[in-house]
């Protein structure tokens, strides 16, 4: 159990990481409200247009879409879909006891091509672009996750 403390430095990288990648989940969350109070709109459910202390002036059209809203709530989706697998294998990664260096480009990696991947979708940049940096997070995912078989598969047997 000594690879799961703070003292082992694969660790610390894994625990840096994903609480970049948490707190990446949760302020895009908040990015999203942001947008939508500065807008007043891009609501998504009828009952968001109930008049109350955060829709005093409720009209219809705040159901309709905003592509300023929609683009950070897909961008929080794709967050959804890809940040908690790579909060799994990290830690699995972490049990193989992988050398610092190695740990360290994966999963700074990861993290890197997350923000990139944001930052590309948010300035509505290609689609290109976009997926480049959802590729190399992906492949690094994968890597991880492939590197994890093959150093457990022969201890199950």
């Amino acid at each position: 159990m000594d690879q799961f403390t703070l003292a082992n430095p694969v660790f610390a990288t894994y625990a840096i990481a994903a609480s970049l990648m948490v707190l990446k989940i949760m302020l895009q969350g908040w990015i999203t409200v942001a947008r939508m109070i500065k807008n007043d709109a891009g609501l998504v459910n009828p009952e968001d247009i109930a008049p109350g202390p955060a829709n005093r002036n409720p009209r219809p059209e705040q159901l309709q879409p905003l592509d300023d809203v929609d683009r950070s709530r897909r961008i929080h989706r794709n967050d959804l879909e890809n940040i908690p697998a790579f909060l799994a294998i990290g830690l699995l990664f972490v049990a193989i006891a992988p050398p610092l260096a190695a740990a360290q480009w994966l999963m700074y990696g990861f993290v890197a091509a997350r923000l990139l991947h944001t930052i590309a979708y948010s300035t509505a940049q290609r689609h290109e672009i976009r997926a480049t940096f959802y590729s190399v997070g992906s492949l690094i995912v994968i890597a991880m996750a492939i590197w994890v078989l093959l150093v457990a598969a022969p201890l199950a047997t």
